[in-house]
């Protein structure tokens, strides 16, 4: 994989990132949305390829990208290996 540095940072971002507009419960933004179980496997082939720079793209309600993808992050990444998290365009 290859990385980049995120701004004026030392962070190391993949040049890859995975958008999660498709993750989350159907039918309350798309009805074409992963479930849980597929945002998993998706999540988690990626952080197998070494992508760690995640888009989430949607965070109006419960079952949202963001809830998913946090889930599986804290389930599959080590805390000391998270260095930052940002977000953007959404409620706090």
């Amino acid at each position: 994989m290859e990385y980049t540095t995120l701004g004026n940072t030392d962070i190391q971002i993949s040049k890859l990132c995975v958008g999660c507009m498709s993750f989350g419960k159907a039918g309350i933004m798309h009805d074409w949305t992963l479930d849980e179980t597929e945002t998993e496997k998706v999540v988690k082939h990626a952080l197998s390829l070494g992508i760690n720079f995640f888009d989430t793209a949607n965070g109006y309600s419960a079952g949202t990208s963001e809830e998913y993808l946090g889930r599986v992050l804290k389930k599959h990444v080590a805390r000391d290996k998270v260095r930052a998290l940002g977000a953007s365009a959404m409620y706090g």
